[in-house]
C-alpha cells in the first residue's frame, strides 16, 4: 500500500471548478484497479486549500493512474486554476490492514456531491 496526499492551493475564483473537475478524475480513479481510494478533502477555513488522498495497492500504481485519460484531462484543465505548485507527501500504511481501504460493495463515495 501506498497513500500520496497531494496538497494543492488553487486560486479563489477557480474553487468551483476545480473541484467539478477533480471529482471527476476521483470518480473515475476509484475505478482503476490499483487504486484503493481516492478522497477529495477541502480545508475548512481556507476553501482554496485541498488534499487528495490517493491510496495505491502497489507502488506501480501512481504511475498506471497517471497513464489515465482521465487524469491527463484533469492535469490540464486545473494547471492554470493553482495558485502554487501542488506538492505530495507519500506514506506508508501502519492501519488499517490492506483490506480495511478497501470501501463496501455498492458505496457511492460521491453520493453527496452531485456535480
Amino acid at each position: 500500500m501506498l497513500i500520496v496526499h497531494v496538497h494543492v492551493r488553487v486560486k479563489p475564483q477557480s474553487v468551483a471548478a476545480f473541484m467539478a473537475a477533480t471529482l471527476e478524475n476521483a470518480r473515475q480513479s476509484v475505478r482503476e484497479p490499483g487504486v484503493a481510494r481516492f478522497d477529495v478533502i477541502q480545508q475548512a477555513d481556507d476553501p482554496t486549500r485541498f488534499v487528495l488522498m490517493e491510496v495505491y495497492r502497489t507502488a506501480e500504481a501512481p504511475a498506471a493512474h497517471k497513464e489515465m485519460a482521465h487524469y491527463q484531462a484533469w492535469r490540464d484543465a486545473v494547471a492554470d486554476m493553482m495558485a502554487e505548485a501542488r506538492a505530495s507527501v507519500k506514506y506508508g500504511n501502519v492501519f488499517p490492514a490492506e483490506a480495511g481501504w478497501d470501501l463496501p460493495a455498492g458505496f457511492d463515495p460521491f453520493a453527496r456531491h452531485a456535480v
